[in-house]
C-alpha cells in the first residue's frame, strides 16, 4: 500500500523538486537547482524492453549516412541491435548479432565511403575463442558481412574494439584486446591492427600491458599533445596510462604521468573543463557488488540480493506469497526448483530476460533433502518464511518484495562509495583536483559522460550510478561553472525505476537535432533509457557536421576541433566518450556558446596533418570556407 508519506518521497525522487532552495546529497554535500531537465523517451524501441544483460555503452554513429545519429546497443549474450533513428524516433530495433558479443566500434577503414561496425565477439569464458567480424553498412540500411581477411583476425575472448589512425596515414586503424588466456602464458594479447593499402587489416604490433581480468578498456588520448595517440587502459586492477612513439609502439608511463594508480574505475574520459586547450580526464570509479551481498528498502519492504561462483541460502519472513522481481541467472543455472520435490518451475516463453515470479505456499511446501542441480530453490517451510538457496556460478540477482523486516541485517557492506576524479593535465602530467573541483564525493558511478548539457561553453559530467538494486537510481549531473568548479544539480528527472539492476554505461548524442545533448545510458539487467533535454534556460550553441568540413579519403576519427568565439576557445576529440570497449564515431560535433553571438573561427586537425580553417556564423550556421591546407 502506497502511504502519503511514500507518494511524497516518490515524487521528490522524480522530479528533484525539495520545499527550499538548496538539499543535501552524499556526506552532507550541498545540491543546488540547476536549469537542466530531462524526460524519458516512452516511445518506439523504449517502450518495448526487457529487462536484459548488458555489455559497455551504447555506440553512436551515422550508419546510413542521412544525418541522423544512429544507436548500436549491446544486450550481452542476447544480441547486437541497431536503432535507425528516423529523423528523431527510434522505432523497433534491427538484429544485427545474436549471441555473444563484446565490444563494437565504427569506421571506414577501407576508405570506400561506406562505413564498417566491427564487433568483438566473446569467448565462452575461454572454451569458444572466436575472432573479430565487421560488418558493412550502406545507405540503404542493408549489412553485408566481410569474408576473413587472407590473414585473418585472430581469435580471442574478445574485449575491446577501438578505431583510430595510430600510424597518421589519414586511415582508420585497429585496437582489439582480448581477456588474457591462459594458454598465452602471460604473452600480450592486446593486438594493434594496421589499415592496409588493400582494403584489409594486418598485425603491426602488439600493446605491452599487463592487464588482468576485463582490464581491457581503453581510453584514446593525447596528453602530451605531440599528435601521437596515448592509451589509458583500466577494468580489473589500477589503471596504467601509455605514450604513444608512433609506428605502433608505446611506452608505459603510468609511474611518471599518474598521480597514483587509481582503482575500481569503470570509465574514462577527455574532458577540457577549463578551456585551456589541453584534455584533462575523468574517471568514474565505484565498487563491484560482493557475491552474498544484500540490501534492503525498509519503506518499500524490498530485499535484492547478488551472489555468483559460491552456494547460499536465505530465509524470508513472508507470509503466503513469494514475489520475486526481475530474477537473473545466465545459461545454465537460471532454472528454478520447487519445494520439497524440487520440481522445475516452466517459465513461460523465452528465458533469457528477467522474469518476475509470484509463488504461492500451498504450490511450493517443504524443502529437498539435497540440491542436486545448479541453479535456484525456492521453498515454503512454515511459519510464514520462505527459503531461497542454490548453488551458482554465474551472477546471480533478484528482489523479494514485501517483506516487514532485513531478512539479512549486516550482509549490506560497509564500504565506502568511491568517489569520481578529475585529473588535470598540467603540461603533460596529470595531478589530482578532485576535490578543489567539488568532486571528491563518494558516488559509486559506473560510467561518465561528458557534453555541455546547458549550452554555456563549458562541459558538464553526467554520472550513471551504480545504485542498490531496491530503490529506483538517480542519476547525477554536475555542471561546470567556469571556474574550476562543478555544482551538483538537482532536479534533472533523470531516474531509471526498474528493481535489480545496476547502472553501466552512457553516452551523450543529439538525437533530434535541436541543438540540446541527450543522454543514453544502460542499465545491466535492466533496460536503455533516452533522456531528452528539455532545458529551457540554456545558451546558444554550434553543431558542426564533419561531413561538411572532411578531407577526401581521410577518416575523421580522433580528428582535434577547436573553436574561438567571443574570446573563449574550446575543443574537442572526434569519437571519444566514456565507452571503455566500443568506440562511437559521431559526425556530429557539439558547442555552447552561451550568450555569445559572434562568429566562430573553426579550426579543425584531422590525424593525416590535413587542416580544415574556417568562419562559421554562430547564429545561422552557414560555413564560409576560408582555407583548406593539405
Amino acid at each position: 500500500m502506497f502511504t502519503q508519506k511514500k507518494i511524497a518521497k516518490a515524487l521528490l525522487a522524480m522530479t528533484g523538486l525539495a520545499l527550499f532552495g538548496c538539499d543535501t546529497g552524499a556526506a552532507g554535500e550541498t545540491l543546488h537547482e540547476g536549469p537542466v531537465s530531462f524526460s524519458s523517451v516512452t516511445s518506439g524501441f523504449f517502450s518495448q524492453q526487457k529487462n536484459l544483460r548488458k555489455w559497455g555503452a551504447p555506440v553512436v554513429a551515422d550508419l546510413d549516412q542521412d544525418g541522423w545519429p544512429d544507436v548500436i546497443l549491446n544486450d550481452h549474450g542476447f544480441g547486437l541491435r541497431v536503432l535507425w533513428n528516423n529523423e528523431g524516433e527510434y522505432g523497433a530495433p534491427f538484429d544485427l548479432l545474436m549471441g555473444d558479443s563484446h565490444g563494437v566500434s565504427v569506421a571506414d577503414f577501407d576508405r570506400d565511403g561506406a562505413l564498417e561496425v566491427i564487433v568483438a565477439r566473446g569467448g565462452g569464458s575461454g572454451t569458444n575463442a572466436r575472432n573479430s567480424i565487421i560488418y558493412r553498412v550502406d545507405n540503404k540500411r542493408n549489412f553485408e558481412r566481410l569474408a576473413d581477411f587472407p590473414e585473418p583476425l585472430v581469435n580471442m575472448r574478445g574485449r575491446t574494439v577501438q578505431f583510430a589512425d595510430i600510424d597518421h596515414d589519414g586511415a582508420a586503424d585497429l585496437l582489439n584486446f582480448a581477456f588474457p588466456s591462459k594458454e598465452k602464458r602471460g604473452e600480450s594479447e592486446n593486438y594493434l591492427y594496421r589499415s592496409a593499402q588493400d582494403g584489409t587489416l594486418e598485425l603491426a604490433g602488439r600493446l605491452d600491458a599487463k592487464v588482468r581480468g576485463d582490464g581491457q578498456r581503453t581510453l584514446i588520448t593525447d596528453f602530451d599533445r605531440d599528435g601521437n595517440q596515448d592509451l589509458l587502459l583500466y577494468g580489473n586492477g589500477p589503471v596504467s596510462l601509455h605514450h604513444g612513439k608512433g609506428n605502433f609502439q608505446f611506452e608505459d608511463v603510468t609511474s611518471r604521468q599518474l598521480p597514483r594508480k587509481y582503482k575500481g574505475v569503470t570509465s574514462a574520459v577527455e574532458i577540457d573543463f577549463d578551456n585551456d586547450g589541453d584534455f584533462d580526464i575523468v574517471l568514474s570509479r565505484a565498487n563491484e557488488f560482493e557475491s552474498g551481498e544484500t540490501f534492503y528498502d525498509e519503506e518499500s519492504g524490498n530485499w535484492g540480493f547478488y551472489v555468483r561462483r559460491e552456494g547460499f541460502e536465505f530465509d524470508l519472513k513472508l507470509g503466503d506469497v513469494l514475489d520475486l522481481v526481475n530474477y537473473q541467472s545466465p545459461w545454465p543455472h537460471r532454472k528454478i526448483y520447487i519445494g520439497e520435490s524440487s520440481y522445475q518451475y516452466q517459465f513461460p516463453g523465452e528465458t533469457h530476460s528477467g522474469k518476475t515470479l509470484k509463488l504461492v505456499n500451498s504450490d511450493s511446501l517443504g524443502w529437498p533433502d539435497g540440491r542436486a542441480e545448479q541453479g535456484l530453490y525456492a521453498g515454503y517451510i512454515g511459519n510464514q518464511k520462505w527459503r531461497i538457496a542454490g548453488d551458482v556460478w554465474s551472477p546471480t540477482s533478484g528482489v523479494v518484495q514485501g517483506l516487514t523486516q532485513n531478512p539479512t541485517p549486516g550482509a549490506e557492506l560497509t564500504r565506502a562509495a568511491l568517489s569520481v576524479v578529475l585529473l588535470e593535465n598540467r603540461n603533460g602530467t596529470f595531478v589530482d583536483i578532485s576535490e578543489d573541483a567539488g568532486l571528491d564525493v563518494p558516488l559509486n558511478s559506473t560510467g561518465a559522460v561528458v557534453a555541455d548539457l546547458d549550452n554555456d561553453g563549458y562541459q558538464d559530467l553526467f554520472l550513471v550510478q551504480r545504485g542498490n538494486l531496491v530503490t529506483p537510481t538517480e542519476s547525477v549531473i554536475y555542471l561546470n561553472g567556469g571556474n574550476g568548479k562543478f555544482q551538483r544539480t538537482r532536479g534533472h528527472k533523470i531516474v531509471s525505476g526498474e528493481l535489480a539492476a545496476w547502472g553501466l554505461g552512457g553516452v551523450a548524442l543529439d538525437f533530434n537535432k535541436d541543438g540540446k545533448m541527450d543522454l543514453l545510458f544502460g542499465n545491466e539487467r535492466g533496460k536503455w533509457h533516452l533522456f531528452e533535454n528539455h532545458s529551457q534556460t540554456t545558451g546558444k550553441q554550434l553543431t558542426l557536421d564533419l561531413a561538411e568540413y572532411s578531407v577526401s579519403g581521410t577518416t575523421a576519427l580522433d580528428g582535434i576541433v577547436k573553436i574561438s568565439a567571443c574570446g573563449q576557445n574550446q575543443i574537442r576529440r572526434v569519437g571519444t566518450s566514456g565507452a571503455g570497449y566500443e568506440r562511437s564515431f559521431n559526425r556530429f560535433v557539439h558547442f555552447g556558446l552561451g550568450n555569445c553571438g559572434e562568429p566562430v573561427q573553426l579550426e579543425a586537425t584531422w590525424t593525416n596533418g590535413a587542416k580544415v580553417v574556417r568562419s562559421i556564423d554562430s547564429v545561422s550556421d552557414r560555413p564560409q570556407p576560408l582555407l583548406v591546407e593539405n
